[in-house]
């Protein structure tokens, strides 16, 4: 069974910082990459920043050198680090696992969502 649960989400004021955080159940899944998402009023759903199990880091051009992905593989935690938040950065951050479901084969699964507003 997979299930992610995001948190840390909130109203910033241009320039701020947030930390989301994304815990992790992972029961009989081999994980590929995990990463952030973000979705905005009207746009379509987007790469925001991902981790492959091989430490590999991808990040959207728009957040690269403000936002930061990690993985706590021990604890089963994802994070996004964001810095010098841009009212543009508006949106529902979702967190996503790829990877191999035992018995299933290749599934990702989503986070509920968490809303962050940048706004003075």
């Amino acid at each position: 069974q997979v299930h992610l649960v995001e948190s840390g989400g909130g109203l910033v004021q241009p320039g701020g910082s947030l930390t989301l955080s994304c815990t992790a159940t992972l029961n009989a899944f081999t994980v590929i990459a995990m990463g952030w998402y973000r979705q905005a009023p009207g746009n379509e759903r987007e790469l925001v920043a991902r981790v492959t199990r091989g430490g590999n880091t991808d990040y959207a051009d728009s957040v690269k050198g403000r936002f930061t992905v990690s993985r706590d593989y021990a604890m089963n935690l994802l994070y996004l680090q964001m810095n010098s938040l841009k009212p543009e950065d508006t949106a529902v951050y979702y967190c996503n696992a790829d990877g191999y479901e035992a018995g299933v084969g290749r599934r990702e699964y989503w986070g509920q969502g968490t809303q962050v507003t940048v706004s003075s």
